[in-house]
């Protein structure tokens, strides 16, 4: 057997026995570059690896640390978690209750444009599952809202962080993706590609997590009308509708313009990601100041949280960077090269193919670990092909929406989960969650239908 095929045996073995190492319950990082560093010993021993190319780990790992694009994801982060310890959700998922309250599916209405608003603004999923579980939920359940409607609406809206702006996997793909791009078109002869930016990636991402959050209404419109007992109106007594005008000012204006000043100079082209998102940590702290919140306790508590947000995915990142080496260098690229390039359909055929497989793999892991073990595996051939970058990288963006939400491991089930009164079921939940799955395949096959949607803002922005 040559030494070869011994490598590419290898390295699929490789790709999922981190997969099982994962499911044991390893720690992610340390899964990905200790099982690496276990193939390439046994990839060494058989003449299909050397270790000489970990000699390339060291300036990976300072390619990191002095990426400025990536300096906005703890900034990005810390805005967030500011917003989140200000109590800006809280306010907002109370005035957006109470305004939509006197329709049928008002309280979900309100909950899906809340969850848009804060993953605009915050993109910490974790915190507005919680946020929406501990206030929303019991007002839900007292207006006898359907368990699994009001389940399933708060965890799909919590989520929508991870596809609209500004959104940290955006971030990591639009880097990963530029350096890719870059790459495969040198390969073909083009020395002077055009380049690929996390400002591309966000522009690219408005139109389909538009499209989830109207994918999300209509859904809720159908259950008010063909199932009014799933969602009843909620009217507002008279005697507190004084003063619901100013308090949805008060609620909406602050966000809101923290989301145009940071998202709006990105997509104008006036700062990068990196000053926007210290624009967006300032202006989180001014709206903490001017909500009367801030205070010394905040800032320590946001910064610790960045800090250990940022740690644990920097981290992976590390493992991750193990993992391609090793899987690359033992002959990995090669075979999903062949592979995907067989596949009936051409481009489409191998494009569809990715989007399943991480879609499965959204059943088991997390975002984070998708992409880091996903993308440098993938994202070559498919650029390959002929797929475009911007493209790629929001289908890839819609697709991970489902790992926060596919039982029996997605996260926002969880995260609901602890926070859910006693008599709500984690039946209850897993059930209420799958409509919206099925909204997110619909929403991946309208952006693989139809690239427009994806590729025309960020072609009419930046081109």
């Amino acid at each position: 057997m040559s030494t070869v095929l011994i490598g590419e045996i290898l390295s699929g073995l490789m790709f999922f026995g981190v997969i099982a190492t994962l499911l044991i319950g390893f720690p992610v990082a340390f899964a990905l570059a200790g099982t690496s560093l276990f193939f390439a010993l046994i990839g060494w021993m058989l003449g299909a690896f050397d270790p000489s190319n970990f000699g390339a780990l060291a300036s990976r790992y300072v390619g990191f640390m002095t990426n400025e694009v990536l300096v906005a994801v703890p900034l990005f982060i810390f805005m967030g978690v500011v917003l989140e310890k200000s109590q800006i959700a809280v306010q907002l998922l109370t005035t957006m209750g109470r305004v939509f309250g006197s329709i049928r599916g008002g309280l979900a209405f309100s909950v899906i444009f809340v969850g848009a608003l804060l993953a605009a603004s915050t993109g910490v999923v974790g915190a507005t599952v919680v946020t929406m579980g501990l206030i929303s939920l019991p007002a839900m359940l007292k207006a006898r809202y359907d368990p699994k409607l009001a389940c399933g609406v708060i965890c799909a809206s919590g989520t929508l962080g991870q596809i609209i702006p500004p959104s940290t996997v955006l971030i990591f793909m639009g880097d990963m993706l530029a350096g890719i791009n870059a790459q495969v078109q040198m390969s073909k002869g083009n020395f002077a590609p055009d380049p690929v930016s996390v400002g591309d990636l966000f522009a690219g991402a408005m139109i389909p997590g538009l499209l989830l959050v109207g994918l999300y209404l209509l859904y809720t419109i159908y259950k008010a009308i063909t199932d009014p007992e799933s969602c009843p109106a909620t009217p507002v007594p008279e005697n507190e509708r004084a003063g619901l005008i100013r308090e949805v000012l008060t609620a909406l204006v602050p966000p809101l313009a923290l989301i145009v000043c940071v998202l709006g100079s990105i997509l104008g082209g006036i700062a990068t990601p990196t000053e926007s998102a210290s624009v967006g940590a300032v202006g989180a702290m001014l709206l903490a100041i001017l909500r009367g919140r801030f205070n010394f306790r905040l800032v320590r508590e946001a910064a610790l949280s960045t800090a250990t947000i940022t740690s644990m995915v920097f981290v992976i990142l590390l493992g991750a960077s193990v993992f391609s080496i090793v899987f690359r260098m033992m002959g990995g690229d090669a075979m999903v090269h062949e592979f995907l390039s067989d596949l009936p359909g051409g481009m489409h055929g191998a494009l569809i193919a990715v989007m399943l497989v991480m879609f499965v793999l959204g059943f088991i892991l997390d975002t984070f670990e998708i992409i880091f073990i996903v993308i440098p595996i993938t994202a070559p051939v498919l650029l390959n092909l002929g797929v475009d970058p911007v493209w790629l990288g929001v289908l890839v963006g819609v697709n991970l929406q489902t790992s926060f939400l596919t039982p029996p491991f997605g996260f926002s089930l969880f995260y609901l989960r602890g926070v859910a009164p006693p008599e709500i079921r984690t039946g209850q939940i897993y059930k209420g969650v799958v409509p919206f799955v099925a909204l997110q395949v619909v929403a991946i096959a309208l952006t693989i239908s139809i690239p427009a949607l994806a590729t025309w803002l960020p072609g009419v922005i930046y081109r």
